[in-house]
């Protein structure tokens, strides 16, 4: 039994007609007739009536039928698959992310994705969730790694949560203790803090928690990225309040100080346009940012 002689014989099934049968498969008539005859000399059973020239199926056409469409369909869902998997040697992914992810989050499961996929270019624009949302909203982006909540009103996204991590606080070595093991938001009034600039995440969460504490943070200086905060912090500016895993990778340049109870955290996940399917790879770097 061949795949060819299922697909003609499913063909005559469905327009009860050999030309027509024929004409849809773009075979000659002859060839389409002796394969199907082939295949009821295989089977040992004729799987059509030909009475008068009246095309009908016989019982055992009849229950061949959905075996038939089955196995067909089967074998385009692998065509598709393994198609789509030859699509992961090359390509590019557009892959935005706030710039903490990007110190944190990212670099394992990239160095991962490209040991495995070395083909997939890896395109990475870093900014704040709002920037990002805006440009997944244009379809300059395929993925985003955001920060929840969206903004208000934001564009049809489709999110999963990855993470929730909590937040931190990171002082030089050489500053004064800010306490014992950890610390309160309220304690952050007798300090001066090196903040991030406008429109990042973790300087909107900061400064709301300062003034839901009833005061508003003084700041030694403002505007830097995750990197440039780091170093200020690390030469003794002030204070910064960052993500867990940041500070962790920082190592012994920083001393990090817990949050004591209610704590602060941010929740992390992954977004991208609700209308539009992401690429093939894409996909395949968001089911491993998932098992990450």
């Amino acid at each position: 039994m061949q795949f060819q002689q299922l697909l003609y014989f499913v063909a005559v099934a469905e327009t009860r007609h050999f030309t027509r049968a024929a004409e849809q498969v773009h075979v000659s008539q002859p060839s389409l007739s002796q394969q199907v005859r082939a295949l009821e000399k295989e089977l040992g059973a004729e799987l059509f009536s030909r009475a008068r020239g009246n095309i009908a199926l016989t019982d055992a056409g009849e229950a061949l039928l959905p075996l038939a469409r089955r196995i067909l369909a089967d074998a385009d869902t692998a065509r598709i698959e393994v198609q789509e998997l030859a699509q992961l040697r090359r390509g590019r992914i557009r892959l935005g992310a706030t710039p903490s992810v990007c110190t944190g989050l990212l670099p394992e499961v990239l160095r991962a994705f490209h040991d495995r996929h070395p083909g997939i270019q890896l395109l990475l624009e870093e900014g704040g969730s709002h920037d990002l949302v805006r440009e997944l909203a244009r379809g300059a982006l395929d993925l985003a790694v955001v920060v929840l909540p969206l903004p208000s009103p934001s564009p049809a996204l489709t999110t999963v949560e990855l993470l929730r991590e909590d937040l931190v606080v990171v002082s030089s070595p050489e500053a004064r203790k800010l306490g014992g093991t950890s610390v309160r938001v309220a304690d952050l009034e007798r300090e001066r803090l090196v903040m991030f600039r406008h429109g990042y995440d973790l300087r909107e969460l900061t400064v709301a928690a300062c003034r839901a504490e009833g005061f508003e943070p003084e700041f030694a200086v403002e505007g830097g990225e995750m990197d440039a905060v780091l170093g200020f912090v690390q030469a003794g500016l002030g204070v910064a309040v960052v993500p867990r895993m940041v500070a962790e990778r920082a190592g012994r340049g920083l001393r990090m100080t817990p949050l004591a109870k209610p704590t602060l955290h941010r929740t992390i996940a992954l977004a991208h346009r609700s209308d539009v399917a992401p690429p093939r790879a894409a996909r395949e770097l968001q089911r491993m940012l998932l098992e990450r």
